[in-house]
């Protein structure tokens, strides 16, 4: 969870990307436990595992990694759609391609950012246990992160024009604009524009039409 800054109706970086240029597949284990774990999620419901502040990743959570252009990491199972949804947004509104500036992260590099982001907060003059509070309202605490699942992606662009463009599309390729700002205090997380989620086409069609957030359409279904 990272927030990108625009300035002048520019990115702070935007890269040329191109969508055929795929790399070999990598094998990880449990990303909270390291190398190894055991057998991934259920096929029928890996897309719509939960994690957010109050649920951690899966113990026996494992996944197949394939690279994105640009060098970031996916589950290799939202690779094509992935890239169907930015060739779209590309074609439907700029020149270039939207980035994708994060992918899967290790328990190491979650551990990082949170830890960087406590000190940002430090240094901005709030105690110990402030600045926690303050940072998990925009970087998980290592191991409660989406970003572990290798399910989601921050996406940067042209403009911010993009995000529109994301929030009214992104359910056709199966992503979801993961954390609305009208639903903090069920997501447990700050709106992030930039971050989205893949869920499948069936859930983030009925996520979308709906106005839920994730953890609303996974109680619904439950009942």
């Amino acid at each position: 969870m990272i927030c990108f800054l625009f300035g002048g109706g520019q990115p702070t970086e935007h890269v040329v990307i191109n969508p055929t240029d795929r790399q070999p597949d990598t094998a990880v284990g449990n990303p909270a436990a390291g190398e190894g774990g055991d057998a991934p999620a259920a096929d029928s419901d890996w897309n719509l595992t939960l994690v957010n502040q109050w649920n951690p990743l899966p113990e026996n959570y494992a996944l197949t990694l394939t690279e994105v252009p640009g060098g970031e990491k996916v589950d290799e199972r939202i690779y094509e759609p992935l890239m169907e949804m930015l060739e779209a947004a590309k074609e439907g509104n700029w020149d270039l391609m939207p980035k994708v500036v994060s992918g899967y992260r290790t328990q190491e590099e979650q551990q990082a950012l949170y830890d960087e982001k406590i000190a940002e907060y430090e240094g901005q003059g709030y105690s110990k246990k402030e600045a926690e509070q303050q940072a998990k309202q925009w970087v998980a605490v290592p191991g409660y992160s989406e970003h572990q699942l290798g399910v989601a992606v921050d996406i940067n662009g042209a403009t911010y024009d993009l995000y529109f463009w994301l929030q009214e599309n992104s359910y056709k390729y199966g992503f979801i604009f993961r954390y609305p700002g009208g639903k903090t205090e069920l997501t447990g997380t700050a709106e992030e524009v930039w971050h989205y989620r893949y869920v499948g086409k069936e859930a983030a069609a009925e996520i979308y039409q709906q106005g839920l957030c994730l953890e609303e359409y996974l109680d619904q279904v439950e009942l």
